[in-house]
């Protein structure tokens, strides 16, 4: 970020690394100054004036007509999402559209809705922000449309969709327990890397929707169009508008307006428990307390006898009982009420990184006898020897189930399938 802010100030800020220990307290906020009047300026940035700013970055400044060429013409055949920055197109950089500077790639297409809850300053936000900001569970920006009023962004293509879909849209299979673990991890080092940053950023919308994952299901972080710079110098926090997702936005920041890293520390946990149930964290659906999913989940999290009870049972008991309970105790102290209680982002990566070799400690799937029906007519002895036969094979099977480890027991219960059907969750705009 130093370089973007040296575009507007034209100098090293006052505090950075080169200056000795004892800088005074002043010269440290008239720091801070300089750089957020550096980044209120990008909102009035022309086209051409973000070109230049960004010329070092990498970005491609890309025209209507060469969008409209990689995604035919933003063809519903190409329509793959839409959230609130408006839909998101597939399409194909070829080698004629830009020969010698970008190899034939697949991309995904954002198209600005004018008439969404997100504008210019959200979409300069994405492109500033990504455009300086490098990591690889950072979602890559490789580059932008500008023209008249349409506003797009080209981004790398993610071959397996969002966090989301695979929670609750995919019918057809269920996410395994490792990879969740995978999932998490690697959501947890891009916020860690952004709070830790020269410049500290906040997410401030940290949801399932906006994990990303590529054809290896390594999860990335995208939207950064309400990410917000983090307090610098003496503050404690940034006041700001009261904006993100209702079930993921920290309770202090909707009360307050007070934004800082344990927000989004707080929407980590909320997504960690969306993994360990199979639950949206708001359901409309579902009766009294269970509608909100902190609420319902969160006094089970400490009890490795009771984790059960909130578990997703598509998971069909295949995990590591032992890493459930760790992974569960991080989601209980990111929700703390008290943000000062919560931990920061890297003892949550140091937290759950060791998880991934209990992988092993999975249980196996259960034992299944078969029975082949003879084509022909079975005589009677023949049949009750099959089914005394099946009979021992399954009481086998579930006295080898009970001698498991305690926590590590597979628990039954199961469901055929999820409905999708909830309600479309809103943004929170506040004063």
């Amino acid at each position: 970020m130093r370089m973007l802010f040296r575009c507007f100030v034209g100098s090293e800020p006052a505090g950075s690394g080169s200056e000795s220990g004892d800088e005074t307290r002043a010269t440290r906020k008239k720091a801070v100054r300089r750089m957020r009047s550096a980044t209120a300026r990008l909102r009035s940035l022309s086209p051409d004036d973000l070109s230049r700013t960004l010329a070092s970055s990498g970005l491609h400044a890309f025209t209507l007509a060469e969008l409209r060429s990689a995604t035919r013409n933003f063809s519903s055949s190409h329509f793959i999402g839409e959230g609130g920055f408006g839909p998101v197109y597939k399409g194909f950089l070829n080698e004629r559209l830009r020969p010698g500077e970008l190899p034939p790639q697949h991309v995904a297409v954002k198209y600005l809705d004018a008439d969404g809850p997100q504008g210019h300053r959200e979409w300069l936000a994405e492109v500033v922000y990504l455009g300086m900001l490098s990591h690889p569970h950072l979602v890559k920006l490789i580059g932008y449309g500008c023209q008249d009023e349409q506003r797009m962004l080209v981004y790398e293509y993610m071959a397996r969709g969002s966090l989301e879909h695979h929670l609750f849209k995919n019918l057809l299979s269920s996410l395994p327990w490792c990879t969740r673990l995978k999932i998490a991890v690697g959501a947890a080092k891009g916020l860690a890397f952004l709070h830790e940053a020269e410049t500290p950023v906040i997410y401030r919308d940290f949801k399932a929707s906006n994990i990303l994952l590529d054809a290896d299901y390594t999860a990335k972080l995208s939207d950064f169009g309400l990410a917000k710079e983090g307090p610098q110098g003496d503050d404690t926090h940034v006041t700001t508008r009261v904006m993100g997702t209702h079930g993921y936005a920290a309770p202090e920041y909707i009360l307050t307006g007070h934004l800082t890293a344990k927000s989004d520390v707080y929407s980590f946990g909320v997504v960690l428990l969306e993994l360990l149930t199979g639950r949206r964290s708001v359901d409309k659906r579902r009766r009294g307390r269970e509608q909100n999913l902190v609420d319902w989940a969160r006094p089970y999290l400490r009890h490795p006898e009771r984790l059960h009870r909130v578990m997703d049972p598509s998971l069909d008991g295949q995990y590591s009982g032992k890493a459930a309970h760790k992974a569960a105790m991080v989601a209980y102290h990111c929700l703390h009420s008290v943000p000062k209680s919560r931990p920061t982002m890297r003892d949550v990566v140091d937290a759950l990184e060791p998880l991934l070799a209990m992988c092993a400690d999975v249980p196996a799937g259960p034992f299944v006898y078969t029975v082949r029906a003879d084509d022909s007519k079975a005589d009677e002895p023949a049949a009750g020897a099959a089914t005394a036969a099946r009979k021992k094979c399954l009481a086998s099977a579930v006295h080898a189930v009970g001698e498991l480890p305690a926590g590590s027991q597979r628990y039954t219960s199961s469901v055929a399938g999820r409905k999708s059907s909830s309600p479309k969750q809103s943004r929170d705009r506040g004063a």
